[in-house]
């Protein structure tokens, strides 16, 4: 299996992953404080949605370059 197969098959993994769940969120530690012995953080938790396009186009793209990589020259 060549790098363009792999390639092709991550996008489209990404692809329905994006389309499934529509998004991901993560955590972030934007303020702390210590005073003393205590210790203080504010946690953050950032959503990032994926346009269903987004999705789609990256499943596209990852079948091109499937029927791509599989043509013999």
């Amino acid at each position: 299996m060549n790098a363009i197969k792999i390639f092709a098959l991550g996008l489209i993994a990404a692809g329905v992953l994006a389309l499934i769940y529509g998004g991901f969120s993560y955590t972030s530690a934007s303020h702390e404080a210590k005073i003393g012995p205590l210790d203080m953080t504010i946690n953050q938790k950032k959503v990032v949605s994926v346009p269903v396009w987004a999705g789609v186009a990256a499943i596209v793209v990852g079948a091109g370059f499937l029927l791509v990589g599989s043509r013999k020259t």
